[in-house]
């Protein structure tokens, strides 16, 4: 599991989800060239082309036209799921397909700019795509990925995906609730067992809209609870038998609704950010202060989707998430971030910007937030950059005039990698207390070099009556939770942060 997690690490979730959909395809393709699938090869490479080709000179089209930034990645991934879901033609001069095909990928990309609110998408685009035609033209998507052949692969990339970002209460609430719609009909109409479960599991795109759909992260609510509450209502609306304004459900009605459900519980956050400055706070470690066009409302430890597009850009993509490192009370939004080398190419455009130069943030997220009763004690347990949320948390203290029982272990190579100095030694008068590991400099660290059980034991007697929360690299993170188990720390008790799309 720790191979893949570092293979995960190293790839954004956009890029796994595009990788997905190609294998797929790629799979779907060389079944039917041994007749596993009802179609020749030629025609679903002549459905991928077409569809890719429109979805690209459509987005490109309604970019112009609306003036916002284009990005290649998403619109890629809504032409390759509209592929899987659309039946190749049965011949290359198909006018069935040819116009569901043409009229799902114009809607699927036109609804990103024109059932936008504050720039943000409300609908998932290849859903709302296929369920425009099927009630304008009378045809329909088949969702052909649904089949025996397919779901393998199907499972293995959805695990993949669910696993990078972490949506697994999502995906499971969806799933239950979904199956349930679908097995219970079944069972008392008298089909058996196991063709209840196929058809809950392989007939029907149950896994394939759960992963690759129903988690797109634009329509996907930000918190543990919220997300929850989105996949029991889209898993509830799943059973094809369900009416709905009058129509029959579908895959995609039941993802459509979801999508109005979820914008409903969510924040509506896309902000025009202006850089305005750029401040060194240690080695090859910057903090990018932004002035939004608007106020941002959001708790310490929350992050964003940042998004910055440039030409020849590498496989890691133009979108980044980070932790907000400003406190919500700060009139400015402030990105802290570890340049390494080599950079992406994503962070060498971060770093040439200059002044007045914009971005777009959006999505905002997370649940690794401090606890509201004020009174539980605290453990902040920081490697690195991962010190960002924390300096959220503690700036808001200082700006409020705040204190709370904090200790915070925080670990870097040496003196000049540590970050936000100033901030941790004002912290002190609310309650912070720091402790430092150098790894390679522990005579300025009091001999601590590596944050493990002792070093716990001995620095925070009253370990067990605390609540940890851990950031930092994967690698990290996961071993000071391993370590914490084997102290007996309650699993309750600890938070580590998370956000998709690491590398």
């Amino acid at each position: 599991m720790n191979f893949i997690d570092r293979f995960l690490n190293r790839t954004t979730m956009y890029r796994l989800v595009l990788y997905e959909l190609l294998t797929l395809l790629l799979i779907a393709g060389i079944a039917s060239a041994f007749g596993l699938l009802p179609f020749y090869p030629t025609y679903l490479a002549w459905s991928v082309a077409l569809i890719t080709i429109i979805a690209l000179a459509g987005n490109t089209i309604f970019a112009k036209i609306f003036g916002a930034p284009s990005n290649p990645e998403s619109t890629y991934i809504t032409a390759l799921i509209l592929a899987l879901i659309i039946s190749p033609p049965s011949s290359f001069m198909d006018f069935h397909f040819l116009s569901l095909m043409f009229w799902a990928t114009i809607w699927a990309v036109a609804s990103k700019y024109i059932f936008a609110v504050l720039n943000k998408h409300l609908f998932n685009p290849a859903a709302f795509g296929v369920a425009i035609t099927a009630f304008f033209l009378l045809q329909s998507a088949t969702w052909w990925i649904a089949t025996s052949v397919m779901i393998p692969f199907v499972l293995v990339g959805g695990f993949l995906i669910t696993r990078k970002i972490k949506r697994f209460d999502l995906v499971i609430s969806f799933l239950i609730v979904s199956s349930l719609a679908i097995f219970i009909p079944a069972i008392s109409h008298g089909v058996d067992f196991t063709s209840s479960i196929t058809r809950a599991f392989v007939l029907v795109p149950t896994i394939f809209l759960a992963t690759v759909m129903l988690t797109e992260p634009l329509t996907t609510p930000p918190t543990r609870i919220k997300r929850i509450l989105y996949g029991i209502v889209v898993g509830a609306l799943f059973f094809p038998g369900i009416h709905l304004f009058g129509l029959y459900a579908t895959p995609a009605l039941a993802l459509l609704v979801g999508n109005l459900f979820s914008y409903l519980i969510s924040p509506k956050t896309k902000l025009i950010l202006t850089l305005t400055n750029r401040i060194r706070l240690a080695n090859d470690v910057y903090e990018f202060v932004f002035t939004p066009n608007r106020r941002l409302a959001f708790s310490s430890g929350q992050y964003l989707e940042w998004t910055l597009p440039h030409d020849a850009y590498d496989n890691r993509g133009i979108r980044r998430y980070f932790t907000i490192a400003s406190a919500p009370t700060d009139k400015t939004i402030r990105l802290g971030a570890k340049f390494y080398d080599p950079a992406s190419t994503f962070k060498k455009t971060l770093m040439s910007l200059h002044k007045g130069s914009t971005l777009v943030a959006s999505q905002l997220s997370g649940d690794f937030v401090m606890p509201r009763n004020t009174h539980k004690k605290l453990v902040f347990i920081a490697g690195g950059i991962g010190i960002t949320p924390f300096i959220s948390m503690i700036r808001h203290l200082i700006d409020k005039n705040k204190s709370r029982d904090i200790v915070l272990l925080y670990a870097n190579r040496t003196t000049l990698d540590t970050a936000y100095s100033d901030i941790l030694e004002n912290a002190t008068a609310h309650g912070v207390r720091t402790v430092y590991a150098f790894s390679n400099e522990p005579e300025a660290s009091g001999g601590i070099v590596i944050i493990n059980a002792d070093v716990i034991r001995a620095q925070i007697p009253d370990f067990y009556e605390r609540i940890f929360y851990i950031s930092g690299p994967h690698g990290m993170v996961a071993g000071i939770a391993t370590t914490l188990r084997t102290l007996d720390v309650p699993a309750s008790h600890i938070k580590a942060d998370y956000f998709p799309g690491f590398a």
